[in-house]
């Protein structure tokens, strides 16, 4: 899994932030990488996203899983983080969304990234979605 992690990152940074192969290819991704909950180490995903206004939006919906994926444990453990997306890399600040705004944020999200709707019901969990904020 690893290996492929960085053959997706590798292929972003050397397309202007664009997969061009394989299941996210052509699809709105980026590279997230955080500071690990429990380690306390650099902590690096690719998701998708969708957009509000500036701020990005990624939902921690590991397909359906039962649980939450590791990365939404290091945002809310230390939610600095650096995004990279379309070639340009920043420092952004993670929050998680609620009631109103979660579900506003869900419904655009799901627009953008049709399949996402499915994962609700594969799991009993209520899908976290955290809006990625670039930092000051």
């Amino acid at each position: 899994m690893q290996d492929y992690l960085q053959a997706m990152i590798a292929d972003m940074r050397a397309h202007g932030g664009q997969i061009t192969q394989g299941p996210l290819a052509g699809r709105p991704t980026l590279i997230l990488t955080s500071t690990g909950a429990k380690t306390g180490l650099p902590r690096t995903a690719v998701l998708n996203y969708s957009r509000d206004g500036d701020a990005y939006v990624v939902a921690a919906s590991k397909g359906g899983a039962p649980t939450n994926p590791g990365w939404y444990h290091n945002l809310r453990a230390h939610p600095r983080v650096t995004v990279e997306v379309n070639g340009e890399t920043f420092d952004a600040t993670a929050r998680a969304t609620e009631e109103d705004e979660r579900t506003r944020l869900w419904s655009n999200h799901i627009e953008v990234l049709p399949n996402f709707a499915e994962y609700p019901s594969k799991t009993s969990r209520v899908i976290p979605v955290l809006v990625l904020e670039r930092a000051a």
